[in-house]
């Protein structure tokens, strides 16, 4: 065998190939000429080491950034250095320049990101409070910091080379910083950024984070210059720089920007190569000024625009690369300066507690002093101070400059690092316990708008539920509040028609109602109004107030967290949003549009925080369906009707993505709030009220459907909109049959095996029908409040609408199969009595009935769609997320497949 691996070797050196490990070439040698050899094995190592530590630090709430430090510092000498030729091979000596090369690109491209983040704005916003915040958690860290650097310089520095000014200046900063970054992504991970809390930590967070570089700027100038006046003439250079690039220079990218239609239409490559250009030469002149060439790319990172989400769209496309690649390098080579085991002696331990407990102390009792002096309550300013505490990335870059200049040595850079880890590690759950969720108040300005709203309509509602209504008692049958979830561009047609629907309108006399209330200072004759009168945002006042949410995935990456922070622009230019306003303003409804940045795995949280902060009494839900059924024979010796395969085979079959259907389940389980489910079958672009509208309900009893028959009646005070209600009710002996009181074994035999396989798969998912079975009364309570509901609607004096009342026609009837007999009256209602099919739309609203129900459908829910030949998977599906009488009718039927649905569930 190495008579062959000899010959081999021979063959290749003979055609000219000698660097090859055919040819004994080791891929650990550091050879200058082809350096890439090398360089691929440790950016495999690091990549891979450190997101796997990444991964592991996410489940127990800590940023990405303290992973990838202890993965350096694994790495270093203070673990991996112990084994045998680790170092030697896989870091050796010389290849450190060729990282170190490659760490100083990502560290200024990272520098540039930092500034891209700083938006001056977000702090004017705030103004006085943040400005207070801001100077605290600089002045007293900074003051705290010059008592603790005296003995410390005097028992770790080098006090011939190093002078103590220019000491006690660097260690005033590192306790002085606040990691910006790292803190923006603490913020969204407690859902603290559209709070109280941290929009004010945000506001000054921006101001300490640009003052810190401005003095670590100005330690650097001093190390290098080494005579006080070279270090002025340096200051006044990377001033006079600043000047520069802040106003002429930015101008001109700005107009460039706009020009290229940049601003509107994202980043062109042309304005990619000048950004980077503009990067890369603000870093080469403070670089040869003598300051470190971070500080040109964060200077860089000052001058984008924010207008138009142009600066979330240059981090979106660099900050992968520089995350991913660059900064993981820095990391592992910060963590290969790193040695753990040289803090050996109780002393130095002792200091490094002193360090924690000084930095700590001085961002937290200075920045929370201040909150509660500004008005914040304890929990509160508490919380500000312990996210004010927060080093991370930023403070270790610092160390890395400080070192680099030669200000510490490698035993005092290994306490600082320790302090930085200590402060990033608690600051996260330190927050949670001073300020737990139950005590979040929301501070954005959406949010604000929406209660000052709010507020203003108040009277305007209350005199609209008492007046149009006919009465104090009729104000029971409106749905005033609504938060309608505005995820997709797509939506937003059928979120318009079904808030056009549940508007409380019932004629032009209660339009021009309204149109009095919009102006109430000035007195006009009503025909002089218009017919669709405009909001004012300043002084309108109307009884109807929709809160629409635009729900934003949080992934974890910088342009992610800066859309958190800049929620204001992306409101501005939202088309979905701004789209739905516009038409709340032509409708004399007041509009007001939110935006939520949050993992996705918290959408449902978070629309069911939203509702209960904004007391909305709705919350809609568009679902978008197309309606593009296809046509297939049943199977044979079937009833011959066909099935409708439709959509639903796309979203719950195997190559489906259901994610949208799990959110409204969890958001149903979630929610406290009544819920409606919109589904649009492609109904509301060709539809509006004014063309006439019919309506279909099934109504079963049960909480749901009583919330099904009052949204019914508020959409027929519509005077172009009719509607059914059919109340199908079963014999005693058949209800009891469906809850069990027969032999279950039996009832089972007589189904046909496709029945048996809907039952089958239905049953890994059982409906609590009217409580415990054992509870009647419960069911007894639930009769009674259905016959009353039933009452009050169907009987003209019981009711104060009864010109809404006259448009509904009202049905009762009992039946041994409610779902069968349901698809049949909702035919009837397509098609008319002569069979022909009607030219109205066709809404069908439903109740849920997933619990609380008031009859099982379980048993001929399976015997009628085996009938129809539906897939029983998808039935299963489709019946979690919409109940069982939705999906007898959206499956069942081929003249009812096609309609559009409202299915409501009642909050808990």
């Amino acid at each position: 065998m190495s008579s062959i691996v000899n010959g081999v070797r021979r063959l290749v050196a003979r055609a000219g190939i000698n660097s090859s490990v055919i040819t004994g070439l080791d891929p650990t040698h550091v050879d200058p000429t082809n350096p890439i050899t090398l360089f691929i094995i440790q950016l495999v190592i690091i990549i891979v080491f450190t997101q796997a530590l990444g991964w592991v630090f996410k489940y127990i709430n800590q940023p990405k950034v303290i992973a990838e430090v202890i993965g350096g510092i694994i790495l270093g000498p203070t673990a991996f250095d112990h084994i045998p030729g680790f170092t030697q091979h896989i870091f050796p000596k010389d290849s450190i320049p060729y990282l170190n090369l490659l760490s100083n690109v990502g560290l200024v491209l990272f520098l540039f990101v930092i500034g891209l983040e700083v938006d001056i704005g977000v702090a004017k916003r705030n103004g006085r409070a943040s400005a207070l915040i801001s100077v605290a958690g600089m002045v007293v860290p900074f003051g705290l910091g010059a008592a603790v650097g005296v003995p410390v310089y005097h028992k770790f520095v080098d006090t011939e080379k190093v002078p103590f000014s220019h000491f006690i200046l660097f260690i005033c900063v590192s306790m002085a910083i606040t990691a910006f970054p790292v803190l923006c992504r603490i913020l969204t991970a407690t859902k603290l950024l559209d709070t109280k809390v941290g929009v004010i930590v945000l506001s000054a967070g921006v101001g300490n984070d640009v003052v810190g570089w401005v003095l670590l700027a100005l330690t650097l100038a001093l190390t290098s210059s080494g005579k006080g006046i070279v270090a002025l003439y340096i200051l006044l250079a990377a001033v006079g720089w600043s000047i520069v690039l802040l106003w002429p220079i930015r101008k001109g990218f700005v107009y460039l920007a706009r020009r290229s239609g940049s601003i509107e239409n994202g980043p062109t490559p042309g304005m990619m190569t000048l950004t980077f250009l503009v990067v890369f030469a603000s870093a080469f002149v403070t670089g040869i000024l003598g300051v470190h060439p971070i500080f040109g790319g964060f200077l860089a990172g000052l001058i984008i625009p924010h207008e138009g989400g142009f600066a979330i769209a240059i981090t979106e496309k660099i900050e992968d690369l520089v995350t991913m690649l660059f900064l993981p390098i820095y990391f592992v080579l910060s963590g290969l300066q790193t040695n753990l085991g040289a803090l050996d002696t109780g002393i130095i331990w002792g200091y490094i507690i002193l360090l924690c407990v000084v930095a700590f102390a001085g961002k937290f009792f200075g920045c929370a002093g201040v909150a509660k002096f500004c008005g914040y309550t304890w929990r509160e300013s508490g919380a500000i101070g312990m996210l004010m505490s927060c080093k991370g990335l930023v403070e270790l870059i610092v160390l890395n400059v400080g070192k680099q200049a030669g200000i510490i040595d490698e035993r005092l850079f290994s306490m600082l690092v320790v302090v930085a880890l200590v402060l990033t590690f608690i600051t996260t759950p330190g927050t949670l316990w001073i300020y737990p969720y139950k005590y979040h108040t929301r501070g954005s300005a959406e949010y604000e708008d929406s209660k000052n709203k709010e507020k203003r309509n108040k009277s305007a509602r209350e005199q609209f539920l008492q007046g149009a209504a006919g009465g104090a008692a009729g104000g029971r049958e409106f749905t005033t509040r609504l938060l309608v979830v505005l995820q997709k561009l797509e939506h937003l047609a059928a979120a318009m028609l079904i808030t056009q629907l549940l508007e409380p309108t019932t004629d032009g006399t209660v339009r021009n109602r309204l149109s009095h209330l919009e102006n109430p200072v000035e007195s006009k004759s009503t025909e002089d109004l218009p017919s669709y009168p405009s909001s004012s945002d300043e002084e309108g006042q109307t009884p109807v107030h929709v809160d629409a949410l635009k729900l934003v995935e949080l992934t974890g990456r910088t342009f992610s967290v800066m859309q958190s922070a800049e929620k204001d622009h992306l409101l501005k230019s939202d088309d979905a949003l701004q789209l739905y306003r516009q038409f709340g303003r032509l409708r004399g409804i007041d509009v007001t549009p939110h935006i939520t940045i949050v993992g996705q795995e918290s959408y449902p949280q978070a629309v069911a925080e939203y509702a209960q902060d904004l007391s909305s009494q709705l919350i809609v839900v568009p679902w978008t369906i197309p309606s593009e059924p296809i046509a297939v024979e049943a199977e044979e010796g079937k009833t011959g009707v066909t099935a409708a395969v439709s959509a639903f085979d796309g979203i719950f079959g195997s190559d489906g993505s259901p994610m949208y259907t799990h959110f409204i389940r969890n958001l149903l389980n979630k929610s406290t709030t009544d819920v409606s489910i919109f589904i649009d079958r492609g109904f509301s672009g060709s539809t509006v009220p004014g063309a006439g509208q019919h309506v279909f309900l099934p109504f079963f009893g049960g909480p749901d459907d009583r919330l099904a028959l009052r949204l019914v009646v508020q959409l027929c005070h519509h005077t172009n909109v009719t509607a059914t209600v059919v109340r199908i009710s079963v014999p005693d002996h058949d209800n009891e049959s469906d809850e069990g009181t027969v032999d279950e074994h039996e009832a089972h035999n007589t189904l046909s095996e496709s029945a048996k396989a809907h039952q089958a798969a239905f049953a890994s998912n059982q409906l609590t029908i009217g409580g415990p079975k054992s509870d009647a009364q419960s069911k007894v309570v639930s009769d009674t409040a259905d016959n009353i509901a039933w009452q009050y609607y169907t009987t003209a004096d019981g009711a104060a609408a009864a010109s809404a009342l006259a448009r509904v026609n009202f049905v009762a009837h009992t039946s041994a199969q409610p779902l069968k007999d349901a698809v049949a009256a909702a035919e009837n209602a397509v098609t008319g009595s002569q069979g022909q099919r009607l030219w109205r739309p066709l809404l069908v609203v439903t109740g849920r009935g997933r619990s609380r129900a008031a009859l099982n459908h379980d048993r001929e829910l399976a015997t009628l769609l085996a009938e129809r030949g539906q897939n029983p998977t998808i039935a299963a599906e489709l019946r979690k997320t919409v109940g069982d009488s939705t999906t007898a009718l959206l499956l069942a039927s081929s003249q009812t497949s096609e309609a559009s649905f409202l299915v409501c569930e009642a909050g808990q």
